[in-house]
């Protein structure tokens, strides 16, 4: 995993919407990177409610909310719309990012592991959080911030 202080990095990936998104042009902003395992699955439902239901607090806190699975469009699609999150989920099916940050050893990897990771507006690593409890994960993320 990386650590606090590291440069976070930059990637293009496409979202659920089949638009590209590079991380480098959020910068000014803070950015939470959140890892699921699977779309629609009970875990990361819970947790990527959370984060829908705290969204007017995490743009309040100027925090771009990004979740990451190795899902495609399709899956992530539906998972969004199914649930109305308003905040983009990223298709990392080769898992470069997911290697790149320390959700997944390598390209073979089914799952991301639970993780994630609160951005600076300069593309630092402001937080890491190598263990997640979905329910609990977007309050502890915005006291965090705050803290920043």
């Amino acid at each position: 995993m990386l650590a606090v202080g590291d440069t976070a990095p930059d990637f293009t990936v496409n979202t659920h919407d089949g638009k590209p998104l590079t991380l480098s042009s959020l910068r000014d902003h803070k950015v939470l990177l959140w890892f699921y395992p699977k779309a629609d699955t009970p875990g990361c439902t819970i947790e990527g409610r959370g984060f829908c239901d705290q969204q007017s607090a995490f743009e309040k806190a100027g925090i771009v909310v990004l979740g990451v699975s190795f899902d495609g469009i399709d899956a992530n699609a539906a998972f969004a719309k199914k649930f109305g999150f308003q905040y983009p989920l990223l298709c990392d099916t080769e898992r470069k990012i997911g290697i790149a940050y320390g959700a997944c050893a390598d390209s073979t990897a089914g799952y991301a592991s639970r993780i994630s990771y609160l951005i600076d507006e300069h593309g630092k690593i402001a937080q890491v959080y190598p263990k997640v409890s979905p329910a609990d994960h977007p309050a502890q993320v915005l006291a965090d911030a705050a803290k920043l």
